[in-house]
């Protein structure tokens, strides 16, 4: 009798769930941690919601407590909720609703508008959790994607499919720089972009939408956010929202897809906090035990396909400049380009601020770029490293003492270094200067007359903040 029993209620378990069926009550509250008892338990990842006071609160299982209870973190806030409540099956993970119509939107994690407008039309449904395309359906890398900027496309080039990331402190240009990038996209390659803002400052978010109307960029963008009020299972999961989003645009537009993320560093904190709720043991220094499965879920899915290219730019925020630390080295290893800005160089006006010594790219390489690419970009480097290596001579002795080889090298790399600051179309409306792109192959034209000496005659001023040496109205004599 009581292995007919244990056999049924296993078999009642094994049942596939039925939506809006209710399985359970409320037992436990801690802040978004919430205790469920069970008639039957979930799986792992499924959606729970409970109705109160004409409020929907939806759940995401985290861990099975033992045979009948379960422990989920809540996505809304918890004020209000108590014990006995009914909690109810949705019979799936968190999905959100995708439709050609969400571009031009600004949705939250679970695709309700927050701009105000009307709901998505829910005639589709996508889980947001999804194992990323097989690897018949995969396509490698193919070349470059132009962005347009010199200081990019030449010595840390976007790689088309691959993944970038933007490691910089705040004031240093990383918003412009990602919003450079959609004007970008949807400019040189008529594709679409996806902003996923994870853990943003309301003020932040708010700046950046308005910014992006302003460029004219939004009509071809859909911005999903996840504030930093909210609750770490919102944080932790609005990255998987736009990876899926970016993921049905790339799908069914068949086209560029630019996906971009601000900040990846607060999906991680996300996560940790999340572990730390589950009462799960910290591993090195404090971060969550399963932090490099949890990067590379997300990390994972942005791939391209047969249908089309995912491109991503992800902010990475580096605690304490430390490159080595953990949820930092996980992030690196799943990127193709690493961009650093740096504030020195902002500092001295150099916009964008990247430091074209730290920055690389793993496809930096011969075959790859092409011998012309390749050979350009590494006389550029050396030249701006060899500028870096005298600049403390220089301060101390002047100019005049180094020789007469160094003094060229110097002056040529302080033309090249102002050269390779660019106005961009973004910011136009506050500087008042039209912002420029310029193709690779001018960029290498303009750097090979730089290092041949052509230009060893323009004042240092002629070579700042402009596109193409060149350019119309922008005429540099020799």
């Amino acid at each position: 009798m009581n292995s007919a029993g244990q056999k049924m209620e296993a078999m009642e378990q094994a049942a596939p769930p039925v939506p809006g069926e209710a399985i359970g009550m409320i037992e436990e509250v801690h802040g978004p941690v919430v205790d469920i008892v069970c008639e039957r338990l979930p799986p792992l990842h499924q959606a729970l919601f409970c109705a109160f006071d004409g409020e929907r609160y939806v759940f995401e299982v985290y861990r099975h407590l033992d045979e009948r209870r379960v422990r989920a973190i809540a996505l809304h806030p918890t004020a209000g909720l108590r014990r006995g409540l009914p909690v109810f099956d949705s019979g799936a993970p968190l999905r959100i609703p995708v439709t050609p119509d969400c571009l031009n939107r600004l949705l939250d994690v679970f695709g309700a508008p927050l701009d105000g407008g009307p709901p998505l039309d829910a005639r589709e449904m996508r889980n947001i959790i999804a194992p990323p395309s097989s690897l018949a359906e995969t396509v490698a890398a193919a070349g470059i994607l132009e962005s347009g900027i010199k200081v990019i496309d030449l010595l840390c080039p976007f790689v088309k499919g691959g993944k970038t990331g933007l490691f910089g402190g705040a004031g240093v240009g990383k918003t412009v720089l990602i919003m450079e990038f959609m004007h970008a996209i949807v400019s040189l390659h008529q594709g679409v972009s996806v902003f996923a803002g994870v853990g943003e400052r309301i003020r932040e978010g708010h700046e950046v939408w308005h910014e992006m109307q302003d460029a004219g960029v939004m009509p071809h963008t859909l911005m999903v956010f996840g504030q930093m009020d909210e609750s770490p299972g919102v944080r932790f999961r609005v990255g998987l929202s736009a990876v899926a989003y970016a993921e049905y645009l790339r799908d069914t537009l068949g086209k560029e897809v630019l996906l971009l993320m601000d900040n990846v560093f607060r999906f991680v904190q996300a996560g940790s906090e999340i572990s730390g709720l589950l009462g799960r043991m910290p591993a090195t220094v404090g971060y969550q035990p399963t932090l490099m499965s949890e990067v590379a879920e997300l990390q994972e899915r942005i791939i391209s396909t047969r249908s089309g290219d995912i491109t991503a730019v992800q902010a990475v925020y580096v605690p304490a400049d430390d490159m080595t630390d953990p949820a930092v080295s996980t992030i690196l290893s799943h990127l193709d380009t690493m961009v650093i800005l740096s504030r020195s160089q902002a500092a001295k006006g150099i916009y964008p601020a990247i430091d074209p010594l730290l920055s690389s790219s793993k496809m930096m390489d011969r075959s790859f770029l092409g011998d012309r690419h390749y050979n350009v970009a590494k006389e550029v480097r050396e030249h701006l490293a060899r500028y870096k290596e005298l600049e403390d001579i220089i301060a101390m002795l002047g100019l005049e003492a180094l020789s007469e080889k160094d003094q060229r090298t110097v002056l040529r790399a302080r033309k090249l270094q102002r050269y390779l600051t660019q106005p961009f179309h973004v910011v136009t409306a506050h500087t008042g200067i039209k912002g420029v792109s310029v193709t690779l192959e001018q960029t290498l034209t303009d750097c090979e007359a730089f290092m041949r000496g052509d230009y060893d005659a323009v004042p240092e001023e002629q070579c700042y903040m402009r596109g193409a040496m060149t350019d119309s109205g922008q005429e540099a004599s020799a």
